[in-house]
């Protein structure tokens, strides 16, 4: 398999500035497929900037976005979550007055679409909540699939939201902060069914993380931005030793 075929998100020269305020910069990296990715940095570094520009929530200035072979750059990110981009938010949006299954459902009835419209009403549903049971299991949630999302712990909230964008199929996931508001003890748990999720599912993500523990536990490589820019880039380790790294953003935190 050569260079290319391992890529599965390619971005070049990407720029978003918000007048003075350069919030990406310039920014190249291309990621390899079955791997998680963290990207850390201090508020206001363009993180969350960074995931909106290649989910379609925002167009660049200049670059572009690359996905499995394709320009995405100026597509609407509906079309983009159709291409297998699936997407999780740092404030969890889930339907609290829905059940967790039917939090699932919809996602999944709704990435069907006409595509199964030749199929019986019978047939779809039955296949609609087998594949939402995989889901919830694979999620740690079956066992509360009758409860209000609204009901649930913060910890299995995050969990659901990001079982939402499972639900969608995706190829790659992006997850801002998907242990933030969590407690201490719960927030192992959190990462610990995410990472079994994509690595089950050779599902490629994206994680945008303050929590450096969580960050340098379960990450294959760390990218590291700063006023837009990348400052670092290289394995947990690699990047745990980087004097620049340890001066600027991690303030001696993690030696």
């Amino acid at each position: 398999m050569g260079w290319e075929e391992k890529t599965i998100l390619e971005v070049s020269g990407l720029k978003k500035y918000f007048g003075e305020v350069k919030a990406v910069d310039g920014v190249n990296f291309a990621i390899k497929k079955e791997t998680i990715t963290s990207i850390i940095g201090p508020n206001g570094a363009g993180k969350t900037t960074l995931l909106n520009l290649i989910s379609g929530m925002l167009k660049p200035d200049a670059g572009k976005v690359v996905f499995m072979g394709k320009n995405i750059t100026k597509m609407p990110p509906y079309k983009i979550a159709k291409l297998g981009i699936g997407r999780s938010f740092q404030l969890v949006s889930v339907y609290d007055g829905l059940t967790v299954f039917d939090n699932i459902r919809i996602p999944i009835l709704s990435r069907m679409g006409k595509t199964k419209s030749m199929v019986s009403l019978l047939e779809r549903d039955v296949k609609v909540k087998e594949e939402a049971n995989e889901i919830l299991e694979l999620f740690g949630l079956f066992d509360k699939k009758d409860v209000l999302a609204g009901e649930l712990p913060h910890g299995d909230r995050k969990l659901l939201d990001v079982a939402i964008a499972f639900a969608l199929n995706p190829k790659l996931v992006l997850l801002d902060e998907p242990t933030s508001g969590v407690g201490v003890r719960e927030k192992r748990h959190v990462m610990d069914v995410i990472e079994k999720a994509v690595r089950e599912k050779g599902v490629t993500a994206i994680i945008v993380e303050h929590d450096m523990d969580i960050v340098f536990s379960y990450s294959d490589r760390i990218i590291v931005m700063h006023q837009g820019k990348i400052l670092a880039d290289g394995s947990p380790g690699e990047v745990k030793e980087n004097e620049e790294v340890k001066t600027v953003i991690l303030g001696g935190e993690i030696l």
